[in-house]
């Protein structure tokens, strides 16, 4: 058992110096945490979805949940590629492999937002709200906009393409997080009066966010397609 106990010790210490001094361990590591706290959005919008019989948050639940299998798989990529490494083999390669196929896929994901929106502009979503989900909404943007601004600078320190594809992932979710709290706003305050200027606000900002997590979607599987064709130790 003191056996037992030693190993599990030494894992998390060299888990702890990992995320003290190096950055995609950092990452990788901060990544569960991300993902958890993604997962619980996404039920929690989706338990909005059932309780008001809201398509906009049944929507953005199964978005989100996409989203978390999506950075889960990335994830345990790299573990896979930590594994072969260890047994001699380049894991460059197969980072680059899992990048453009997850990109792929990340924009397809991000193509089909437009089905959430299009809700949104055709206002068929609840209009009695509480404060509640408005603060959590707030919380979540908050804290998914204020982590992914930062890292997505700081990820160009980094030479593992995963870390990149990571970070953009992040950035993303930030940005959709904007248009959840937004239209959640709406939904506590606005009245019937003020429903054809909610509905232009809505539509405009919410289409010009969409348009932008797009654009930065393709931007992510160019790179990745870049990055096949030229050299694999290039810097983007």
């Amino acid at each position: 058992m003191n056996e037992q106990y030693a190993k599990i010790a030494g894992k998390l210490k060299n888990w702890l110096n990992d995320w003290r001094t190096s950055y995609d361990a950092k990452t990788f590591l901060n990544s569960f945490g991300s993902l958890m706290i993604t997962t619980f959005f996404a039920l929690y919008n989706g338990f909005l979805g059932l309780i008001h019989v809201s398509p906009w948050h049944g929507s953005i639940c199964v978005y989100y949940l996409l989203l978390v299998s999506l950075r889960f798989s990335v994830l345990m990529a790299e573990r896979h590629v930590l594994r072969r490494k260890r047994q001699g083999s380049d894991g460059s390669r197969i980072r680059l492999n899992i990048y453009l196929l997850c990109s792929v896929l990340l924009l397809v994901l991000n193509l089909c937002l437009i089905w959430p929106i299009s809700l949104l502009v055709r206002m068929r979503r609840p209009v009695n709200m509480t404060l509640i989900p408005a603060i959590t909404m707030a919380a979540y943007a908050f804290a998914k906009i204020s982590m992914a601004s930062f890292h997505l600078v700081k990820r160009k320190r980094s030479g593992n393409c995963l870390v990149r594809l990571l970070r953009m992932i992040n950035f993303i979710d930030a940005l959709l997080s904007i248009v959840s709290l937004q239209n959640t706003l709406i939904m506590v305050v606005s009245h019937d009066s003020d429903k054809i200027h909610m509905l232009t606000l809505s539509a405009v900002s919410s289409g010009l966010i969409w348009l932008a997590i797009v654009v930065l979607s393709c931007r992510t599987l160019l790179w990745g397609i870049r990055q096949w064709k030229g050299p694999m130790d290039r810097a983007g």
